[in-house]
């Protein structure tokens, strides 16, 4: 049994989220390498902006530790993450900047030792920007990536009727995400 335990969401709380149907593809190449994989929907996680005031008037929202106990339980983060303004989606960064909270000596607890593969969909370059500023972020808060990441263009036209992608070779990449995640993680944790 693989030691690969993967926390997977995209970011984005959108309901019809196309990098939500993404998410299933790479989840299905985690779990074809033997990882144990939680897909969360952050729709379910809803926190307020952050804002260090809130913070220290009222502690961390209820779903921030819920998210936080999450994270720590597992050591690898599949995150398909949408394309805002160039950049990562104002919820997916809201979660990160939660999750990197809680007292001086322990902010990058849910970060610090994880693996992560990152995925994207979107417009014209397929949300590749957003994975830009997301591996730096991670990697800024002592997240390893991965190298390889996927990314679909024309996210409106890439799926069939069943949420699958239509083109072998983009199915392939975004598989191949997911299992190369599961397959660092076993040999990290091995």
């Amino acid at each position: 049994m693989s030691n690969a335990k993967i926390l997977a969401f995209a970011g984005s709380t959108r309901a019809a989220s196309f990098n939500k149907t993404l998410l299933r593809t790479a989840v299905r190449g985690a779990e074809a390498a033997s990882a144990s994989v939680t897909v969360i929907d952050l729709a379910n996680y809803r926190m307020p902006i952050y804002d260090g005031d809130l913070e220290a008037e009222s502690g961390l929202p209820e779903n921030a530790e819920k998210l936080q106990a999450l994270f720590m339980d597992h050591n690898g983060l599949l995150i398909a993450s949408p394309e805002y303004n160039s950049s990562v989606a104002p919820v997916l960064k809201n979660t990160i900047d939660w999750m990197t909270r809680r007292d001086a000596s322990a902010n990058l607890r849910c970060f610090t030792g994880k693996t992560a593969g990152l995925i994207a969909t979107g417009g014209g370059l397929g949300g590749l920007r957003s994975l830009v500023h997301l591996r730096q972020i991670l990697g800024n808060i002592g997240v390893l990536v991965i190298p390889g990441q996927a990314t679909v263009r024309g996210a409106w036209t890439a799926f069939d009727e069943n949420g699958e992608l239509k083109e072998e070779e983009q199915r392939n990449a975004v598989e191949g995400v997911g299992t190369s995640l599961a397959e660092t993680l076993a040999k990290l944790h091995a």
